[in-house]
C-alpha cells in the first residue's frame, strides 16, 4: 500500500502507519485547522446536512482527517436521512474504537479513530443490513480519496 494523501504541515499523517499516535492535544491544536480541532480533539459535531460527503455515493476510500488512518470505503457507506456520512462497517476491527458518551444527556456511543483516538462520530443501532450499525461521522473529521486516484 502506498501513501495517497499527503498532508506536508502534519507529521503525524499516514495512509500507511498504522502505528498508535499519541500526541498531546497542544500539538495537535498547531497542526489541525480550528475547524477540525474542535471536532477531532474536543468532539464537537458539525451541523447536519453542512458536510460535503453525507449524501455523496462516489466510490473510493475514506481516511482519518487528523492522522491519515484508513476508516472506510465507498462499498460501506449507505446514503441516510441523518445529514452526516453513514457505514454500515468499519474497514478493519483496529480502525475504529468505541467508548460511552453520555453527553447532552444522551446514552451514545462515541467512535473514534483506532490510530490517533480523534473523535469521528457516534455508532447507532440503527442501519442496513448486514450489520444494522450506523457509524454516524463528522464530514470534517474524514478524507476522501476517489477510487480514481
Amino acid at each position: 500500500m502506498k501513501e495517497v494523501l499527503h498532508k506536508p504541515e502534519n507529521p503525524y499523517y499516514s495512509n500507511t502507519d498504522t502505528k498508535k499516535v499519541t500526541i498531546p492535544n497542544s500539538e495537535w491544536k498547531k497542526i489541525l485547522s480550528p475547524d477540525l480541532y474542535a471536532v477531532a480533539r474536543e468532539a464537537d459535531t458539525e451541523r447536519a446536512f453542512t458536510g460535503t460527503m453525507w449524501n455523496s455515493e462516489t466510490k473510493g476510500t475514506y481516511y482519518c482527517a487528523a492522522c491519515g488512518n484508513l476508516l472506510f470505503k465507498s462499498n460501506q457507506k449507505f446514503v441516510s436521512s441523518c445529514g452526516w456520512p453513514s457505514f454500515f462497517e468499519q474497514e478493519n476491527k483496529e480502525s475504529i474504537t468505541f467508548k460511552p458518551d453520555n453527553s447532552y444527556g444522551m446514552q451514545r456511543i462515541e467512535a473514534n479513530c483506532g490510530r490517533c483516538d480523534s473523535h469521528l462520530g457516534h455508532l447507532f443501532d440503527d442501519g442496513p443490513a448486514p450489520t444494522g450499525k450506523r457509524y454516524c461521522m463528522n464530514a470534517i473529521s474524514l478524507d476522501f480519496v476517489p477510487e480514481n486516484n
